[in-house]
C-alpha cells in the first residue's frame, strides 16, 4: 500500500563452498571429511594425469597414422579409369549439393600390377560412358580411397589426444561416484545399527 514502509530484507544466504565437506562444523562426519578428500585427490590426480594423457596418446596416434599415411602412399596407386557406363544424374543439376555428391559407377582401370580390373568408383552425377577420371586403386587392385593428408594426421591424432583426456576426467568422475555410494551405503548402515539400538529406548512402555 502507499505510505506503507516495506518490510526488511533478509540477508541472502552465503554461497555454498564447493569444498563444504573440508570445512569445519559440528555436522560434519569423518565420512563427509573421508568423501571431501578424495574428491580433492581425484582433482589433483585429473590435473595432473589429463596433460599427460593428452600429450602421450596425442604423440603416439600421431606416429600411428603418419605411418598408416606413409604405408597407404607406398602401397596405393593414382591411376585413370574409364566409365562403363552413365553416372546416376543429381536431381537438381548444377546445385552444390550436386556438386558435392558422388555416385558409385562401374568402371575398368589398371591395377598396379598392370591387370584391367572393373570395380565401382564415387563419380560426379551425369559423367557419360567412357569419361576418364582419376581413382586410386590399392595393392590388391580394389578401388579405395587417397592416403591421408598430413591435416588428416593431425587431425586424427587431435581427436585421440582429446579423448584421451576425457577418457581421464570420466574416470575420475565414475570413480568419486563410486565412492560416494560406498560411504552412502556405510552411513545408511551405521543410521540403522544405531536406530536399532536407540529404538528400543523410544518405543519402550513406561
Amino acid at each position: 500500500m502507499p505510505g506503507r514502509t516495506p518490510p526488511p530484507s533478509l540477508p541472502r544466504e552465503p554461497p555454498r563452498v564447493v569444498l563444504w565437506r573440508l570445512r569445519r562444523n559440528p555436522l560434519r562426519r569423518r565420512s563427509d571429511l573421508a568423501q571431501g578428500w578424495i574428491g580433492v585427490g581425484l582433482l589433483l590426480a585429473v590435473l595432473a594425469a589429463a596433460p599427460l594423457a593428452l600429450f602421450l596418446v596425442g604423440d603416439a596416434a600421431h606416429r600411428h597414422y603418419a605411418r598408416t599415411a606413409r604405408h597407404q602412399a607406398e602401397t596405393r596407386h593414382h591411376t585413370t579409369a574409364v566409365l562403363l557406363e552413365d553416372a546416376r544424374r543429381h536431381p537438381e543439376p548444377g546445385s552444390a549439393e550436386a556438386r558435392k555428391t558422388r555416385y558409385p559407377t562401374k568402371v575398368r582401370f589398371t591395377d598396379p600390377h598392370g591387370r584391367l580390373r572393373t570395380a565401382e568408383a564415387d563419380v560426379l552425377p551425369a559423367l557419360p560412358e567412357g569419361t576418364p577420371v582419376r581413382v586410386w586403386a590399392g595393392a590388391d587392385g580394389e578401388i579405395t580411397g587417397p592416403p591421408l593428408t598430413p591435416d588428416q594426421v593431425r587431425a586424427r591424432a587431435k581427436g585421440a589426444a582429446v579423448i584421451a583426456a576425457l577418457a581421464v576426467h570420466a574416470a575420475a568422475a565414475a570413480a568419486y561416484g563410486t565412492a560416494g555410494r560406498v560411504i552412502q551405503r556405510r552411513n545408511l548402515a551405521a543410521w540403522d545399527a544405531a536406530w536399532a539400538d536407540t529404538a528400543p529406548r523410544w518405543t519402550a512402555s513406561p
